[in-house]
């Protein structure tokens, strides 16, 4: 039997795919590409946005319109935040919600037997534990990615994702400690650790973020830990203070901004200011030297003033961020800002997009011209055109290397000698 998994979103679900791909791999099913003919397409669908929600239903109906004899498979977030909406997908053989993906093999085979549609999403409730998992290998990768941590207790005011992922669930150390030492022995260097809210990670097993973190750098032939996103009021002086004395840690931190306006915080219910979110900056950078600071900003959010957006794009040029993702706010069901006053025109939320993508560029480049001159050290991930070889920096420098007898996995010494299109070029130090 042959199946393919879709995957849309976050690194969360990319970990929760390669999960449900080893294990149907460890029952005999062979893996192929979404484009290959397969006897079960899987989609692990994302609802962040309601565009994240279209691209999932159109591709359901697109893979049973030229598969119409194989089983299509529908999982992931949207599923689970929004299981009345299973009637408008008829295509999908079997829907299921993320809390319950390891019960895959048994309703695949309950459809095999009976040839009638299922539907099969349990809600997460308060006091759920993780739901333990592990991977042993990425295909094309050099890095592996592990989820460390699922839930958030938040609630912003814009975000779907307390109900679609429920609240906050930390993986074991000991798991992870296996996870890590498997991977190793598997011949990977660099691990990352992912959660839907990374930094929340311990407060349900009477542990804390920086002790996952230990953990993973302890693992011998673990070179690097690199971290995914983070809220920052959860990464304390302590916390900064814990994770600084770990070498392996790669200082390179994204940490969720979404505006530089305390007005407009406060209406998203985030928890900080901008001076506290400044203050953190700071002391990053001083306990990180040449650490790179990278976010995601919201631009257009219900209410938000021209002076309030001005104030953002200030706030933002201030910091200096060494990268953005920039997203116009756009109405998410279910959620407390759908139903706020002083919805924007999406012309001036993509103006306004625009703007701030505008200033996030002249940033990068600043970032990347400033690179040129210094030694780095790069882990090789891919081949390129021309002999060169691609891979990042500690701190995500992009980076491509002229050096021989160099092969993808290798961590290399390199000069930077000039930029590129968003990355940098060197090559190897004999």
């Amino acid at each position: 039997m042959k199946a393919a998994i879709y995957t849309l979103g976050c690194k969360v679900n990319q970990y929760e795919s390669r999960v449900i791909g080893e294990t149907l791999q460890q029952n005999g099913y062979t893996l192929v590409d979404v484009k290959d003919d397969a006897d079960i397409y899987i989609i692990n669908s994302c609802t962040v946005t309601a565009a994240a929600d279209q691209k999932t239903r159109q591709r359901v109906r697109k893979l049973k319109r030229e598969h119409p004899q194989s089983v299509v498979v529908l999982t992931g977030c949207m599923t689970q935040a929004f299981p009345e909406d299973e009637a408008q997908l008829p295509e999908a053989d079997i829907i299921l919600g993320n809390k319950n993906n390891a019960k895959l093999l048994s309703l695949l085979d309950t459809y095999e037997k009976f040839g009638k549609r299922i539907v099969s999403i349990e809600q997460h409730q308060t006091g759920d534990r993780f739901a333990s998992a592990a991977v042993h290998a990425y295909d094309e990768r050099t890095r592996a990615i592990i989820k460390i941590q699922d839930g958030c207790n938040r609630f912003c005011s814009y975000c779907i994702i307390p109900y679609s992922r429920g609240r906050v669930r930390s993986k074991p150390l000991d798991e992870l400690q296996s996870e890590v030492e498997t991977l190793a022995a598997n011949g990977y260097r660099e691990v990352v650790l992912v959660g839907i809210n990374l930094s929340s990670y311990g407060q349900d097993i009477g542990c804390s973020f920086p002790d996952a973190v230990r953990c993973a750098c302890s693992v011998d032939g673990i070179e690097r830990v690199r971290l995914g996103s983070l809220e920052p009021d959860h990464i304390t002086p302590d916390v900064i203070a814990q994770l600084s004395a770990l070498d392996k840690l790669c200082p390179q931190f994204h940490i969720s901004l979404q505006s530089g306006c305390d007005r407009t915080l406060k209406a998203m219910n985030r928890h900080y200011t901008a001076a506290e979110f400044r203050a953190l900056c700071q002391a990053l950078r001083s306990s990180f030297p040449d650490c790179t600071l990278t976010t995601d900003v919201m631009v257009g959010f219900c209410g938000e003033t021209q002076e309030d957006f001005d104030e953002s794009l200030r706030f933002v040029e201030e910091i200096g961020f060494e990268k953005l993702h920039v997203f116009p706010y756009s109405v998410r069901e279910g959620t407390k800002a759908a139903s706020m006053p002083g919805h924007l025109p999406k012309a001036v939320k993509e103006a306004r997009a625009a703007q701030m993508l505008a200033l996030g560029e002249r940033l990068r480049e600043r970032f990347l011209k400033e690179s040129v001159g210094k030694k780095e050290r790069v882990l090789l991930e891919s081949t390129r055109k021309g002999g060169l070889l691609f891979g990042y920096t500690a701190n995500y420098l992009p980076v491509l290397v002229k050096a021989e007898n160099a092969v993808c996995g290798d961590l290399v010494d390199v000069l930077i000698t000039d930029t590129a299109q968003d990355a940098v070029l060197a090559e190897a130090i004999r």
